[in-house]
């Protein structure tokens, strides 16, 4: 039985609980436990493991699940040695000129890899030029926005500090549009398109996790608080039945589902293979992953959150994300700028 004590509100749990704390304690609901139950508690031993009566935040998507744990030390491992061989090439260039470089990163390779191989490249485009600029001087390259291992798609990387300010401040106050194309496995939703609204943080276990919406601005464990998360989804295909269509602006004013409980998912129903389309709002990390995760059409591949590794016969060692495109002000010259990443295979045999 849980020990407290009024002089230091804290709870002691059994090394193996047989229950579950399903909504957050008060300090009054404990206050008026009746008192042979306290003499009760009285009897926890000092191995027992504080819990602080904070009144934190719960978190409304699953906690990560065990077996990904070794799954996805694998794949790091994996990329570890892969990006240690990584060069980029030509045809991986998106777009350049003297301030910024925009290039379509694979799956599977750190973004720090990609940043290391651009000097190469760049090298490797001056000589096909066939110019002789003589000595110039090395780039102060930037990584001007960040994706996940297993994420394919645009980056783009600053050529100078100055510019690389300017591009942080363009992320910072939501100037730069970006869409993602991801391939889920669930029931194949019975919305067209929809935008979801919830808190986004670091449970007291360091997993990232979804919130309620209401939650926002609330301390958690670890002393950061719960940020505001949206992403609007539409869908391109279910089953093979559908049809790739080019990103457009999305109207956001509909079907929204603002997050303020859990979400009741049908384990047991058909699973379908659902492509859609992303346009998140905010820059949260594994903000798509998890809202995905929320909708019930987890990413396939994303073992940390839920998305099926094996299907129809074939084991996937990533997650099928890829950073479609990213339209933004050019950081000097201010001219409207998009830079699209071809769509990996999994896309293209899925319309």
């Amino acid at each position: 039985m849980p020990f407290y004590s009024p002089l230091n509100p804290t709870l002691f749990f059994p090394s193996n609980p047989f229950f579950k704390l399903t909504k957050t304690l008060t300090l009054s609901t404990l206050q008026s436990t009746n008192m042979s139950a306290s003499q009760d508690r009285m009897n926890a031993t000092s191995q027992n493991t504080p819990i602080n009566l904070q009144n934190y935040p719960i978190p409304l998507s699953p906690p990560l699940n065990p077996l990904s744990k070794e799954m996805e030390l694998a794949r790091a491992m994996s990329a570890s040695s892969r990006s240690s061989r990584f060069a980029l090439s030509k045809s991986d260039v998106l777009y350049q000129d003297q301030w910024l470089i925009a290039v379509n990163k694979p799956q599977g390779v750190y973004c720090e890899a990609v940043l290391d191989s651009v000097p190469q490249v760049l090298d490797c485009l001056v000589e096909s030029s066939g110019l002789d600029e003589g000595p110039v001087a090395r780039p102060e390259l930037h990584l001007a926005n960040r994706l996940d291992r297993d994420t394919s798609g645009v980056m783009v990387i600053t050529k100078l500090h100055k510019v690389a300010s300017k591009l942080v401040k363009a992320f910072t106050d939501h100037k730069v549009r970006k869409t993602y194309i991801a391939l889920c496995i669930g029931s194949a939703p019975k919305w067209e398109k929809i935008t979801i609204k919830s808190g986004h943080g670091r449970s007291k276990f360091g997993a990232f996790r979804v919130y309620a919406a209401s939650d926002v601005g609330r301390s958690l464990p670890g002393g950061s608080t719960v940020k505001d998360m949206e992403t609007s989804f539409e869908v391109l295909s279910t089953n093979g039945q559908g049809s790739f269509r080019e990103p457009s602006e999305f109207n956001s004013d509909k079907n929204i589902l603002v997050v303020e409980e859990k979400a009741v998912i049908d384990t047991d129903a058909k699973k379908d293979e659902i492509l859609v389309r992303a346009f998140p709002r905010s820059g949260r990390t594994h903000q798509i992953r998890l809202h995905c995760q929320y909708l019930g059409i987890p990413v396939r591949g994303d073992v940390k959150y839920e998305g099926v590794c094996e299907w129809k016969g074939r084991t996937y060692d990533g997650h099928e994300l890829h950073a479609e495109s990213l339209s933004l002000e050019h950081p000097v010259t201010g001219q409207p700028l998009m830079f699209r990443a071809p769509l990996p295979v999994w896309a293209t045999q899925i319309v």
